[in-house]
């Protein structure tokens, strides 16, 4: 009896001395709060995105305008609290009970159902920190808490994170919300409305009422109960929400395209990646981003999607690019960003098809072939090493069933000439040219790899093709050209790069060469791939397609711009082909109204260059047959 009772008295003892460690070190954590500095709370988070023009066209991590609390409706704010921190008034930070109902409630299910963060800790993540869940990053958002609730009033902590708050399509704080989805200020919403807004932080992605408003509404009825259970509202109140549908606005009164934000998104993907600027201070400071956003590019880019894609299955990406300094004037990652944030350029990878040949016939150029080289063009079985056999087919089984020019093989867009082309080669060839031109991709030597069977990210891509659009010159592609801090000190300027890594001969009779996919003198046992856009096209322009059962590619450039579009389906489905024809509709829709107001421009022929007319299929001087205009280095051509 006497060890069981000092057991108990030890048991007290160590209880005692653990509450009394617990409270001394929350004590220690509030004096510290309380002797360190003031953190400004109405700067921080902020960033801001110029375009090209050096307008500004976003604003993130806070509201285009910043809210006094008095001025935003009582509906929503009663709506927030009860939602999300109903003890918020009188807690320091931390609601203590919440935090032991929630870890008692866990662990009864043995998983992980509830939080209980509360505003306090909320805005210290909007404003400074990442959302991983590593134990130095909870003790640096405990510090930070208990520093916010020492020296700010709870008025003044929810007026900053009502301010904050991403409420979905790039909505971030309460003004901006509210005008883009009631074309109202915050002080006019609706009790509907206010409990729409309250319920969209639990995740913005899925109760945001412009893509899902059913769930939206569902959600705000949750809102409502709680106001209801707390006496905010009345029950006749209650019961008369939601009887009919809630006008939804879902437009921004300025830059009101829905592929907008996928530029803005590709924005801050590429300053997280900027090491001069450190993670801490894109979290905390005030930053301006001026970017080489084109306006008008990105709404051709959208209006020549909207016009020619109705089908929703169906996905799209497009990007355009100066090649003459690498800056990406415009981007669209999908169809609509209100349906879809993923990004199709920045975050994907996509198998290239036919697109990665002008690398190929670059790297057989360079390697003694002409453009007037030939092969068979004849269904063909190949036997590698290891007893291997690989039989590569061209496009619907067509073929010459004779010899044919690796210029006809390109605007015919030919897999056998390709495949033999690449064997003859080396397999390293293409490889080494396409590192050549920037490509970071790991990529693996291997028969298909002519054909484009390996998945590329968009944007890493157009980095290779920027080298041949800009003649051989290495480009550093980039959204951003500068970054400033609030008070407009310089933090970032963007190196342009200008090597010469490719030989400007083979590059110029390769720009040529790709003139021909909607050249009609090459029209034979099959047609040029880009020949159905012809009648659009009023420029030069250097294009090459791409084809695979899941993907439809088309790109092309001249000097004034190169312009990618991509349509397939996200789970990497079968893709109608009727989207091949729709993809190059939306490229020459788009890259016609970019460049109308642009000088016809095209690249300077070398002086060691010449030209000459051959029959198109054959390479062979014949008057009787379509000509095409040949170009060789000159003493290589033929005699």
């Amino acid at each position: 009896m006497i060890i069981i009772k000092q057991k108990i008295i030890n048991i007290l003892k160590i209880f005692i001395i653990f509450v009394s460690a617990i409270i001394l070190s929350i004590g220690g954590l509030y004096l510290y709060a309380f002797v360190m500095p003031k953190i400004p709370i109405k700067t921080n988070g902020k960033f801001y995105i110029y375009d090209g023009n050096n307008n500004l066209v976003y604003q993130g991590s806070s509201s285009s305008e910043w809210v006094n609390l008095d001025d935003i409706n009582d509906n929503f704010k009663n709506a927030i609290i009860y939602t999300e921190d109903k003890n918020f008034y009188n807690h320091q930070g931390f609601d203590y009970l919440r935090i032991g109902k929630a870890v008692i409630n866990n662990i009864k299910n043995k998983k992980v159902l509830e939080g209980a963060s509360t505003i306090s800790q909320q805005y210290v993540k909007n404003m400074y920190l990442t959302f991983d869940k590593t134990w130095s990053r909870k003790y640096e958002e405990a510090l930070l808490t208990v520093r916010i609730e020492t020296h700010y009033s709870k008025d003044e902590i929810l007026e900053g994170y009502l301010n904050t708050i991403n409420f979905g399509e790039g909505n971030y704080g309460i003004a901006s919300a509210s005008e883009y989805y009631f074309n109202k200020k915050p002080s006019e919403l609706t009790l509907e409305e206010a409990c729409i807004l309250a319920g969209i932080p639990k995740s913005p992605s899925n109760y945001n009422p412009v893509s899902n408003y059913k769930k939206s509404v569902k959600r705000a009825k949750v809102v409502a109960y709680n106001l209801y259970k707390r006496n905010i509202i009345s029950k006749k109140e209650y019961k008369s929400l939601f009887k009919s549908e809630v006008g939804i606005y879902g437009q921004r009164t300025k830059n009101n395209l829905n592929t907008l934000m996928y530029y803005q998104d590709a924005v801050i993907s590429e300053l997280n990646q900027i090491d001069k600027i450190p993670n801490s201070l894109i979290k905390s400071g005030g930053l301006k981003i001026y970017t080489a956003l084109d306006m008008d590019a990105q709404t051709n880019i959208e209006n020549a999607i909207n016009n020619n894609m109705k089908d929703d299955t169906e996905q799209v990406a497009s990007l355009y690019i100066n090649p003459l300094n690498g800056e990406v004037k415009a981007l669209v990652g999908g169809k609509n960003y209100n349906y879809s944030e993923f990004n199709r350029i920045t975050q994907s990878k996509r198998q290239v098809g036919s697109t990665i040949k002008p690398f190929l016939y670059y790297s057989a150029l360079s390697n003694g072939m002409t453009m007037a080289s030939t092969f068979d063009s004849e269904p063909t079985t190949f036997s590698l090493s290891n007893n291997n056999f690989y039989s590569p087919s061209n496009y619907n089984d067509i073929y010459a069933n004779k010899k044919i020019t690796m210029a006809a093989a390109l605007a015919l867009s030919d897999n056998v000439y390709a495949v033999k082309t690449h064997l003859f080669l080396g397999e390293d060839s293409l490889v080494n040219t396409l590192n050549k031109c920037g490509l970071k991709e790991n990529l693996s030597n291997i028969p298909s790899l002519a054909l484009g069977t390996i998945e590329m990210n968009m944007l890493d891509y157009a980095k290779a093709y920027t080298t041949l659009a800009s003649g051989g010159y290495e480009r550093n592609v980039h959204l951003i050209r500068k970054v400033e801090d609030i008070d407009g000190n310089v933090l970032y300027t963007a190196k342009e790069t200008n090597d010469l890594v490719l030989n400007y001969n083979y590059v110029y009779i390769l720009n040529e060469m790709m003139r021909n996919t909607y050249n009609p003198n090459f029209i034979d046992y099959n047609s040029p791939t880009a020949i159905s856009i012809k009648g659009a096209i009023t420029r030069k322009y250097a294009i090459k397609t791409g084809t695979t059962d899941n993907d439809h590619w088309i790109i092309g450039y001249n000097p004034n711009g190169l312009l990618m579009v991509w349509c397939g389906t996200d789970n990497n489905n079968y893709s109608n082909s009727g989207y091949s024809k729709i993809t190059k509709n939306i490229w020459v829709d788009t890259i016609e109204n970019n460049q109308k107001d642009l000088e016809d421009t095209w690249y300077e022929q070398p002086k060691n260059i010449v030209a000459m007319p051959l029959a198109a299929i054959s390479g062979i001087p014949d008057q009787s047959s379509k000509n095409a205009i040949y170009y060789f280095v000159r003493g290589t051509e033929p005699n």
